[in-house]
């Protein structure tokens, strides 16, 4: 993907006033399990089928959700940015790239790709997997949600940090900031001389260390920001 002068960083804050769904319960299980009961390779190991079916109905709960004005504000400032922007985000959905983002890094995984224990091989998937389909590239009957669970090392941290260190602004949207190494991800960009912003409902654990913090809805910040940047790049053209 190459380097960014802009990095932003987003989180379950910007998809869910798209309505997608928590999965949890109102005491904060799914079928009786801990999320994290089901979100851990042990877990997978002991009961597939358990963990195929929760991850399963989140893959087919995403037909129902769209991508709402954050995300369409990324898209557009992508494309008057074009590389030196990059979208590294926690969620597993795919609402940043049907608003039309394609610079974006799926740090935790992606609901919509399937890889195989076997080859190693990820495919996009869109169908369930607890029936046990076979690998496209391989044949066997080894795939997994392309998921990184609890204990597991996210995708592309080399990549991240690379655009992190070249990075001029960093800016994280919907995040709670409590979950490493994302959390971590503003003092590494203040650490190289990034200006840092933080739009976010309300106050996040590191709101402190952002040279800028903005509260509120972001589906309402985020195309504000946008709309500032692009009379801002409109100007040095």
């Amino acid at each position: 993907m190459g380097r960014a002068k802009v990095v932003v960083l987003t989180g379950a804050g910007i998809s869910a006033e798209s309505g997608v769904p928590t999965f949890r319960d109102a005491d904060g299980l799914w079928e009786g399990h801990r999320v994290e009961e089901v979100a851990t390779p042990e877990a997978f190991e002991a009961h597939p089928h358990v963990v195929h079916r929760f991850y399963d109905a989140r893959r087919a709960a995403l037909a129902g959700v769209d991508p709402n004005p954050a995300h369409h504000a990324l898209a557009d400032l992508e494309a008057v940015l074009g590389d030196d922007l990059l979208v590294v985000t926690q969620n597993v959905d795919d609402l940043h790239e049907r608003a039309g983002s394609t610079r974006v890094h799926h740090m935790h995984g992606h609901l919509r790709s399937a890889r195989c224990l076997a080859c190693g091989a990820r495919t996009v998937w869109h169908d369930d997997l607890a029936h046990g389909p076979a690998c496209p590239t391989c044949g066997e009957p080894t795939l997994r949600p392309d998921i990184v669970w609890f204990g597991e090392v996210p995708h592309g941290m080399d990549l991240i940090e690379e655009a992190l260190a070249d990075a001029e602004l960093f800016v994280s949207i919907g995040t709670s900031s409590m979950v490493y190494p994302a959390a971590g991800f503003v003092v590494a960009a203040r650490h190289h001389g990034a200006r840092t912003l933080e739009l976010n409902l309300d106050r996040s654990a590191a709101s402190s260390v952002f040279d800028e913090t903005r509260h509120g809805p972001a589906s309402l910040l985020v195309p504000a920001w946008v709309e500032e940047m692009l009379v801002t790049e409109g100007g040095r053209l």
